[in-house]
């Protein structure tokens, strides 16, 4: 007897304002210091390129870059809390930055903090190094900030 297993059917498609319900359901469950819904209504209205990921039509996570005069800037890259650990964030960190060489970038920065070590090991997988830090930049709790590891890679 033999087992059909299904391949998940992955698409990367521009993301819209009808996802944000979708997108802010993730966020919130994703970080302990989301975005506000305004910041991705701000986002998609100034011309940032974003993208939301679905897996057998289902939205399961988004990126946010920003692509001018050579470079991407990697904003937000995140998948729901309950699909990590398949892939998807690399699938999703490589589809976005193929669209920004494509419109004509050849870096791609980002920011992480430190403490996520599950996204470091992803970036530098991925061929990201870090080039810098900024110092107290994330809130982390009661009056506490932790530094930003920046990272960046040639395309």
């Amino acid at each position: 007897m033999s087992v059909h297993i299904r391949r998940k059917e992955r698409l990367i498609r521009p993301l819209q304002v009808s996802d944000l319900p979708l997108l802010m359901a993730i966020e919130v469950r994703a970080y302990t210091h989301p975005w506000t819904e305004g910041i991705f209504r701000d986002c998609l209205r100034t011309g940032y390129i974003c993208w939301a990921l679905t897996v057998d039509e289902i939205f399961t996570g988004y990126a946010v870059t920003s692509v001018a005069v050579g470079e991407c800037h990697l904003l937000n890259l995140t998948i729901d809390p309950a699909a990590q650990g398949q892939g998807l964030g690399r699938y999703l960190l490589r589809q976005v930055l193929q669209r920004a060489i494509e419109s004509g970038a050849d870096i791609a920065f980002l920011e992480v903090r430190p403490s996520n070590l599950t996204a470091r090991h992803l970036y530098e997988s991925e061929g990201f190094n870090e080039i810098g830090r900024r110092k107290n930049y994330y809130p982390s709790g009661k009056r506490q900030r932790e530094d930003a590891l920046l990272m960046a890679k040639k395309l």
